[in-house]
């Protein structure tokens, strides 16, 4: 082998190692998310959400943090819209909620200490490997559309405000969460998607 050829070999396999680091580097975001999916389950929904609230008991939040599939929908067919934008409104919508819920609870209501205190742990441990995974990039201008979403949902001083049930923003973020991160919860057919099928079925409720 020549000379060259040896260095040729060497920066090659140099750049397969600094691949392999980087891989190796980057975080798992299906791991801490799926383990926000167990804790988001139907049962403690409605044994936390429901169960230990009053009957047709509403708190107050603004437009946009009541962010559901014909929300993401209607969202995607919009142009210059990407799947991080819709992740990114998500993440932020549902730590918001979840602050929303936990502002109006005693400190040692059952739902508080036993349920919502933990679900915000475990939000704020996927934002860390989300965070790392998707750095943001400030030269990218986002799109009108979620660009307002974003600016009001950090205006304290806006006055778009709806009326929900507590367990209703989480069935929302569920729902939401299997629909833009389907990659963490693909089934054996890869034509499997969250977004169509939660659709169809909400479809199926109304008729």
């Amino acid at each position: 082998m020549s000379q060259s050829e040896c260095q040729l070999l060497r920066v090659l396999l140099g750049s397969i190692c600094v691949l392999l680091m980087c891989m190796s580097a980057a975080p798992d975001l299906c791991g801490p998310l799926k383990t926000v999916r167990d804790s988001l389950n139907s049962t403690l929904r409605r044994r936390y959400m429901k169960m230990n609230f009053p009957i047709n008991y509403t708190i107050q939040v603004h437009y946009e943090e009541v962010y559901r599939l014909r929300n993401i929908s209607r969202l995607r067919n919009e142009s210059r819209v990407e799947l991080r934008d819709l992740q990114d409104l998500w993440l932020l919508v549902s730590q918001q909620g979840i602050k929303r819920i936990l502002k109006v609870l005693p400190e040692r209501h059952p739902t508080r200490r036993k349920y919502l205190s933990n679900l915000e742990n475990l939000f704020r441990d996927f934002q860390v490997q989300y965070s790392q995974q998707n750095p943001s990039h400030e030269e990218r201008d986002l799109p009108d559309s979620i660009q307002n979403i974003s600016d009001n949902l950090r205006d304290p001083y806006y006055q778009g405000w709806k009326s929900v049930t507590p367990k209703s923003l989480l069935d929302n973020c569920y729902r939401s969460m299997l629909c833009l991160f389907k990659d963490c919860f693909s089934t054996d057919d890869d034509s499997y998607d969250y977004c169509e099928v939660l659709n169809r079925r909400k479809e199926k409720k109304t008729t």
